[in-house]
């Protein structure tokens, strides 16, 4: 209790002999550093505020323009007049000197023409940024006109910018035509349906573009002129908020280690540069020093997910669950063998070190103290069903020392799970990374706060991976994030000199971090908890929930090192379109059949935007497939089909990207007819259609940290996610580096069709059987 204690800065008792005041010096301090690091920060982001509502101009531009127009003022330069008609009024308001009356007009015409200079320049750079053609031309072959607007978006987007700089230049998404939304969703399942069943579609969805859908489009087109996004604020609530069964599997997505490096084996040292390279990638955020994603180094992506990276947490509701978001956080809230503890990460004015930090999670590892009632299951909660843990949420965690500690989960950065397993990479195991990737997907269903935005995971030999809840943003958010802290905590934290730093690791020889401890940092704080019997009995029940969910995941990690996008593009072919006729081909020898296909890509050119699906399942998919099972066809052929079919998916992911896509559309529009009341058999059935295989690539070198040409081994094993589909496979991949693809599958041991080792071979077998179409 010395922390609680000392938490008191004043304190008075009453005496006959009068009032005895205690004065606290440290936690004086404490409050004095609080203050001090808040108000540094509110003034970085009023100056990066003002930077950003004048970008791609720099404030300084004021000053120069003020200065441009007194110098031609006192040369007699008077545009439209309106120096003088602002000096004839202004004695009418003012009494004020003839000299200063001209000065005070100067500066009040500079600054209009000032401001009406940046929205000008804005308005061209997002007329410039609403341009699309240039995803659709070949690879390396850039037309004249793409040239020429690349060379003007450069000229227009201004010089270093700030994370959220370019937010306010960029476009709205725009509504498709629903007309041609239909075109684009009857031409993709086709494959899928016999002739017959085909026709009821198309009727179908006649029957609704003559009937309702101008209606409902005219009230989508209202909401895409209001809102910054038209899909993003309800695909979040319907998609994900709104959902009341368990997250855990069904949305969390997770990440695995760098698993072809080692740095250390000890756990708190690996903890703590993890954690300490999360913050540095925090600090960057809060003070945009971090550069956007900028595509071919000129076209901006939006940045907006990134605000809710860190200190966010997910509260669940009976009817609905609601993303809340803490300005700042000063702790990290840690889990270790059933315990809770709060951990500062600021102390005295400073962030701590790594070195320090490493001090404060060793403390925590030796504390041999047991959970009280309830609390080593207490995470169940977040777990299962939702609207148990919303009733429980507001009986028993409302008041006392229980929303205490609830406030100290939610409200910290991030969470840390300290296992007390080990999980690691085995050569000659290939279930070894099965039982990883399956420790971070789901774990014990009781030790991962499974509404805090991510959960950073550290394995007792050192191994590390998040789990990340998915409703604040979508998987290249984290994957920035994780790509930053272990490039960081593999090659540069701990070092003085940077460049002495490849290719050893940020550990000494012993395996500590390195470095030196300044000042004696504060102990972590255990959390309180008063769990009765009741909310225990709600606990298990959750936990049995989760348990029956996570022993139905039946989870394979692959590591295909045959041959990567190295040899892809020496197919002349772009490697995700390899590996999507790849998953067709693998799929239809396992299943016998052809199935609605999902592939998220990101439709960030845009405002707020965030995913859209790419339907890889086409009728040239199709007929490639049935070609590489022909052994009548010859290998051009084979090829010939190919190259269509890259061809075809090439040009869904690009309409996918442009705001040309199929599914979010058709899923607003449905939105539209519930808020409306009205019921379209045409939307009900598309949205009900099972995705059986659902797919999703994870990105990677989003930062210039990671050169995978000299250091191939830094890249991380990628990460996954929970089957979609009862009766499908749920496949994330990675391509890592010139050799290396990770596939992470899921399927549901409950349905004997599926069997995610299986379905590895099937991969294996398809990427090879590609191949060899070529003579390489």
């Amino acid at each position: 209790m010395a922390e609680a204690h000392s938490a008191v800065a004043f304190s008075f008792t009453v005496t006959p002999d009068g009032v005895q005041a205690q004065v606290n010096h440290e936690a004086i301090k404490a409050v004095f550093y609080s203050g001090v690091h808040s108000w540094k920060k509110r003034i970085a982001q009023f100056k990066n505020r003002c930077h950003n509502h004048v970008y791609p101009a720099h404030p300084a531009s004021w000053v120069f323009t003020v200065v441009i127009l007194l110098a031609l003022a006192m040369a007699g330069f008077d545009p439209y007049s309106m120096i003088s008609t602002l000096q004839h009024w202004m004695p009418v308001f003012f009494e004020f000197e003839e000299q200063v009356n001209f000065v005070i007009s100067v500066l009040v015409v500079a600054t209009i023409a000032w401001v009406l200079s940046i929205n000008i320049i804005k308005y061209i750079l997002k007329m410039l940024l609403e341009y699309m053609s240039w995803m659709y031309e070949p690879r390396g072959k850039m037309s004249l006109r793409t040239k020429i607007w690349m060379g003007l978006v450069k000229v227009f987007s201004g010089r270093n910018p700030l994370l959220y700089s370019f937010q306010g230049s960029l476009p709205k998404m725009p509504v498709p035509p629903v007309a041609a939304t239909i075109e684009r969703y009857l031409k993709s399942v086709r494959p899928l349906n016999d002739d017959d069943n085909y026709n009821r579609l198309q009727k179908l969805a006649e029957e609704f573009r003559d009937g309702i859908a101008n209606k409902l489009q005219r009230y989508l087109i209202l909401k895409s002129w209001w809102a910054t996004n038209y899909v993003s604020d309800w695909w979040e609530e319907y998609v994900y908020l709104r959902g009341r069964s368990p997250i855990m599997v069904n949305s969390n997505f997770y990440g695995v280690d760098a698993v072809l490096v080692h740095p250390t084996s000890i756990q708190a040292a690996r903890a703590a540069n993890g954690v300490y390279s999360m913050l540095q990638f925090r600090r960057s955020i809060d003070r945009e020093e971090l550069m956007p994603i900028m595509l071919s180094k000129t076209i901006p992506l939006c940045s907006s997910q990134y605000e809710r990276l860190f200190n966010t947490t997910r509260v669940p509701g009976v009817e609905t669950d609601r993303l809340v978001h803490f300005g700042d956080s000063k702790h990290i809230a840690v889990y270790h063998k059933g315990r809770y503890f709060k951990m500062y990460i600021h102390y005295k004015g400073r962030l701590l070190t790594a070195q320090e930090i490493e001090i404060m999670l060793q403390k925590i590892l030796d504390d041999e103290s047991e959970p009280v009632e309830g609390e080593e299951h207490l995470a169940a909660l977040t777990a299962g069903d939702r609207v148990p843990w919303a009733k429980a949420r507001l009986q028993y965690f409302a008041k006392g020392v229980n929303k205490s500690s609830l406030d100290a989960i939610e409200k910290a950065a991030f969470c840390l799970t300290l296992e007390d397993e080990a999980q690691d990479y085995d050569p000659n195991d290939h279930t070894a990374l099965d039982r990883f990737g399956s420790a971070l997907l789901h774990g014990k269903g009781y030790d991962r706060w499974f509404d805090k935005s991510f959960s950073l995971v550290v394995f007792s030999n050192g191994r590390i991976g998040f789990n990340a809840e998915h409703s604040w943003a979508d998987a290249p958010i984290i994957a920035h994030l994780w790509e930053h802290a272990i490039t960081d905590d593999i090659v540069s934290i701990g070092y003085d000199d940077v460049s002495v730093c490849h290719p050893k690791y940020s550990y000494g020889e012993d395996g500590h971090c390195i470095g030196e401890v300044k000042i004696q940092p504060p102990n972590p704080i255990r959390l309180q908890w008063e769990i009765s019997e009741q909310c225990c009995n709600i606990i298990e029940n959750s936990l049995q929930v989760a348990n029956n969910l996570l022993e139905d995941v039946d989870l394979h990690v692959l590591m295909h090192n045959a041959f990567g996008k190295g040899l892809m593009k020496r197919c002349k072919m772009s490697p995700d379109a390899y590996i999507q006729m790849g998953l067709q081909l693998a799929y239809f020898r396992d299943a016998g059949k052809f199935c609605l296909t999902y592939e998220a890509s990101m439709t960030r050119l845009y405002r707020e935007g965030r995913t859209e699906t790419v339907r890889s399942c086409t009728v040239d998919s199709c007929n490639f497939v049935r070609a590489m099972c022909d052994k009548s066809k010859t290998k051009e052929e084979k090829k010939a089909l190919l190259s269509k079919a890259t061809d075809s998916h090439q040009q869904g992911y690009r309409d996918a990207m442009t705001g040309k896509g199929i599914d979010r559309h058709l899923f607003c529009l449905y939105v539209v007819s519930k808020y409306l009341g009205v019921d379209s058999p045409f939307l009900k059935e598309v949205l009900s259609e099972p995705w059986r295989l659902s797919t999703s690539q994870t990105p990677h070198q989003q930062t210039d940290k990671l050169d995978l040409v000299k250091y191939p081994q830094h890249i991380s094993g990628g990460g996954g996610f929970g089957p979609v589909a009862d009766d499908g496979y749920g496949v994330s991949y990675v391509v890592a580096g010139e050799d290396n693809i990770f596939f992470h599958i899921s399927c549901k041991k409950s349905f004997s069709g599926t069997n995610s080792f299986k379905f590895g071979k099937r991969i294996t077998q398809s990427l090879s059987d590609i191949k060899d179409l070529f003579d390489l």
